[in-house]
């Protein structure tokens, strides 16, 4: 870790457990990469920069593509950035912030028991976040860890193979998995 440089009503998915890692972009010089867990090298990103300095974070404990799951169900390709105060989420196509959350703002992490690539983080004050990606266990690992040093207070992770998230302010969905031959079936539903 360095620190920074100046929709349907039910809907399934089927997940590998075998599907390989996201490969880092090798168009990139290396010198961009902020830390080991910077898979897009957020440094060769000056819209991301900016906004990461501006509010003022010190350090990028990991950044890469994932998918985020829309209230609606819609599944958007983003990039993820977890700094050492916050959780930012970007929209390449737009060169635009989506959502900020601050890490203290986290409750909890939910995530299943089987082997997937479905978490949701928890933020009780706004709407929860469902993610989608293969380095599920890097991000949750970044994400504790920060809250740790930042504030002393280990964030709460939740296994379970159901369980209920806020998809809206007022629209509350439940995520159930399920072991089948071949992976692990995701079934979101209205609540």
């Amino acid at each position: 870790m360095q620190d920074l440089p100046e929709d349907d009503d039910v809907q399934d998915q089927v997940s590998s457990p075998t599907q390989p890692e996201p490969e880092s972009e090798p168009d990139h010089p290396q010198s961009t990469k902020l830390s080991e867990g910077d898979y897009i090298h957020v440094g060769a990103y000056p819209f991301m920069m900016d906004v990461l300095r501006k509010q003022g974070d010190q350090a990028v404990l990991f950044a890469d593509k994932i998918l985020k799951v829309t209230g609606s169900g819609k599944m958007k390709s983003r990039v993820l950035i977890a700094t050492d105060f916050a959780i930012y989420i970007f929209d390449m196509e737009t060169n635009s912030l989506k959502r900020r959350v601050a890490l203290a703002a986290v409750d909890k992490i939910c995530m299943s028991e089987l082997i997937d690539h479905f978490f949701v983080v928890v933020v009780p004050t706004e709407y929860d976040l469902l993610l989608v990606s293969t380095r599920k266990n890097q991000i949750i690992t970044a994400f504790v860890e920060a809250t740790i040093k930042a504030s002393d207070y280990e964030l709460e992770i939740v296994s379970s193979n159901r369980f209920e998230y806020n998809a809206a302010a007022d629209l509350v969905k439940e995520l159930e998995f399920e072991e089948v031959e071949g992976g692990v079936k995701t079934r979101i539903s209205r609540k």
